[in-house]
């Protein structure tokens, strides 16, 4: 793990609130010249601090109205059925997010859909036919109260 200095801390805080910020913005509002400040976002990049960049696009605005999260239970925990379930989950486009939990669920997972029929034939073709399935429980979010937010570095 790499150490970070206040001036990474600040640069992921504003790269967080703005991926598309220009060097020249950035650099501005960090208080370093262009050149060190590139220097550092890339030194930050290859670390594998910053994973990636991508665009946030709200659901409701291309028609996926329905927010559900899914825990699951498993039946077995060996190696082969958690990899066999962990690939299924990874390969499901639908699923944006999935956890590994502790505690009386396995899985947590976040599905975003247009429709409760849709939410349904998604649970027929891709979770009901998991390998070593015990159980599914499912509870809609009504709203969303806080978006992702920026990681508090401090």
């Amino acid at each position: 793990m790499r150490t970070l200095d206040d001036t990474d801390k600040h640069i992921l805080w504003e790269l967080q609130q703005n991926g598309r910020l220009t060097n020249q913005e950035l650099a501005d509002r960090v208080g370093l010249s262009p050149s060190p400040c590139l220097r550092r976002v890339r030194a930050l990049e290859e670390a594998g601090v910053i994973s990636g960049y991508r665009a946030v696009i709200d659901p409701h605005a291309v028609g996926m109205n329905i927010t559900a999260f899914v825990r699951i239970k498993m039946a077995t925990h060996t190696n082969a059925a958690v990899e066999a379930v962990e690939e299924h989950l990874r390969s499901i486009p639908d699923i944006t997010e999935a956890y590994v939990l502790a505690g009386d669920h396995d899985y947590l997972l976040k599905i975003v859909t247009p429709s409760f029929e849709t939410y349904e034939q998604f649970l027929r073709d891709n979770l009901r036919t998991m390998p070593a399935l015990a159980s599914i429980e499912t509870t809609f979010a009504f709203g969303n109260t806080k978006e992702s937010a920026p990681l508090p570095l401090g």
